[in-house]
């Protein structure tokens, strides 16, 4: 016997599910518009993020977009462990913390107290100094490759990145008059806590952070052999696809944290109850101050700022194939995590977008000239040709090469290149830049020598123009050639020799690299600057090498070829 029919219902049916789904998945207008954010990596062929949502103390959504691993086929989860890079500095300096607040240590002590082994360098340096990234330390990672340690393949341990650190003839600046971010510190303030505790650093954390906030999955990684069950795997991206990129390091402090976005959401919690204290807490948003009294956004590992008028805190982390980011909004009591296993995803960015998902009714949007793009702004050819040139940052030795394009100039920073167009008497704007770049070129005084201010990420950055150069002969270019060691980089031996009518540079750990002649006895290759000095006699008898965060390392010259 058939069954009655029931139109009426029937036709109820559509309207009903439909009525239930909007009940059930409100959120999905906004999930969907944070799936498009992360929708280029949302494919089985790519690596890709894992995310975390969370608002008044849960996680109101989660998702894993690409893979976790692409030879073995695994989907990308939020329960997949990273290398957090930069974000581990927060619990190392937590752990300082602890000490200080235990009265185990003081933040004002020298650091000469527990590294006796560390040159004097005129003023004390604190342990308040390593952590705003105010002591002038040179980064040791930078040094590591100039010593000749390959990140692809090399094992640096230990006791040789504690060697090179305490070889350093020089700081970068005098202590306490700049900020400039140095993994040296973190690395010294992880090495501290071992020896004021008398345990590891992973000990440490596991027993009074990780283990009591019930961070099952997190630890610092102190062999890069140990196996870590459920982590994604690191990969960078090339021209032929992907490869994989995993760390060999084992330094902790300033990095080697591994974790999931599941396990930062119970971090970010501790910062709203007391499971480890709010005094303890609300010390790691304490920020740093220079000598002059400036206040610094940088505080215990985390950077105190504000994001489209809602005060922030956060920060970024990248470490071989892995980028992370965690952004918080304290006031809102919301915060956004995102972790990845490519290295050209910016987390950070990510997060902020999602932010601006979440909080669209909160945020300050800029006036709309502020958004607008400037227009370009007509001088002539003279006026661009007084700016061309090469103009030097004194403090770490880069350089940026300027040349004119036709009405516009093109500004050569390293490996990088931006055609700027004039939008002002003196300014300069990349208007097709992924980020905001300017280089402005302020009146000169009298007597004084030209300068330009380059503003990118990084923030403002002074650059001295050098004076005109003449092209060198070969024979010219022969008087620097030979083999340079340096007592500061464990005797890393550097051969330059002329080829094919260029100086070259060979070194292990880098790839030959042609030196271009920026000013009389000053070189740069691209991403390491030299500048050679003479004896007495005017011979070539060393230079000093720059890079990144690493200013002035001396070299001697051994012998000619």
């Amino acid at each position: 016997m058939s069954r009655p029919r029931r139109p009426f219902l029937r036709a109820w049916i559509p309207v009903l599910l439909a009525f239930l789904s909007m009940s059930l998945f409100a959120g999905d207008e906004i999930t969907d518009k944070v799936d498009k954010v992360f929708a280029p990596w949302d494919t089985t062929t790519t690596p890709g993020c894992a995310l975390a949502v969370v608002r008044d103390g849960r996680i109101i959504y989660e998702r894993g977009y690409g893979m976790a691993k692409l030879e073995d086929g695994i989907v990308m989860t939020p329960d997949k462990i990273f290398d957090i890079g930069s974000v581990s500095k927060q619990f190392t300096a937590a752990c300082v913390a602890m000490l200080a607040r235990d009265g185990k240590i003081s933040l004002d002590d020298d650091i000469r107290k527990y590294f006796p082994a560390l040159p004097k360098y005129g003023s004390p340096i604190t342990v308040r100094h390593l952590i705003h990234h105010t002591s002038g330390l040179r980064d040791y990672n930078g040094l590591l490759v100039l010593a000749g340690f390959r990140s692809e393949s090399d094992c640096p341990n230990v006791d040789e990145a504690r060697e090179l650190i305490f070889r350093q003839k020089k700081l970068n600046y005098p202590t306490g008059e700049e900020y400039s971010y140095t993994n040296t510190g973190y690395f010294l303030l992880g090495q501290l806590v071992e020896k004021v505790s008398g345990q590891t650093l992973n000990q440490f954390a596991q027993e009074h952070i990780f283990q009591p906030l019930g961070m099952a999955h997190t630890l610092y990684q102190e062999d890069h052999r140990q196996i870590i069950k459920n982590r994604a795997t690191g990969y960078e991206e090339t021209e032929k696809g992907y490869r994989l990129n995993m760390s060999n390091w084992d330094e902790t402090g300033d990095g080697n944290v591994y974790t999931s976005v599941e396990d930062l959401y119970l971090w970010d919690q501790a910062f709203y109850n007391d499971t480890l204290g709010r005094d303890l807490m609300a010390m790691l948003h304490t920020v740093g101050v220079l000598n002059d009294g400036t206040k610094l956004d940088y505080a215990f590992g985390l950077v105190v700022t504000e994001h489209k008028g809602l005060k922030n805190v956060g920060h970024g982390g990248s470490w071989a194939g892995f980028r992370a980011g965690i952004s918080r909004f304290p006031e809102q009591r919301f915060s956004v995590i995102c972790l990845a296993n490519l290295d050209s995803i910016n987390p950070t960015d990510l997060c902020l977008k999602v932010a601006d998902i979440y909080l669209a009714d909160l945020i300050k949007e800029p006036a709309k000239a502020e958004t607008e793009k400037p227009k370009p702004f007509p001088l002539s050819q003279k006026e661009l040709e007084e700016k061309a040139g090469n103009y030097r940052d004194e403090r770490f030795g880069q350089w940026i090469a300027v040349t004119v394009d036709k009405d516009k100039l093109k500004a050569t920073v390293g490996s990088r290149e931006f055609i700027l167009t004039p939008t002002g008497p003196t300014v300069f704007t990349a208007l097709e830049a992924p980020f905001p770049v300017t280089l402005d070129f302020p009146r000169a005084e009298a007597g004084r020598p030209a300068t330009a201010v380059f503003k990118g990420r990084g923030g403002a950055t002074k650059y001295m123009k050098a004076a005109p150069l003449k092209p060198l002969t070969e024979a010219q270019l022969g008087a620097y050639a030979g083999t340079y060691a340096s007592d500061e980089l464990l005797g890393a031996a550097y051969r330059i020799a002329v080829e094919k009518g260029m100086l070259v540079v060979r070194f292990r750990s880098i790839e030959p690299t042609p030196l271009k002649a920026m000013a009389p006895d000053q070189f740069t290759g691209g991403f390491f600057n030299l500048d050679f000095v003479r004896d007495k006699g005017n011979k070539i008898g060393g230079y000093t090498l720059s890079l990144g965060r690493v200013a002035g390392i001396a070299f001697v010259k051994k012998q000619l070829d």
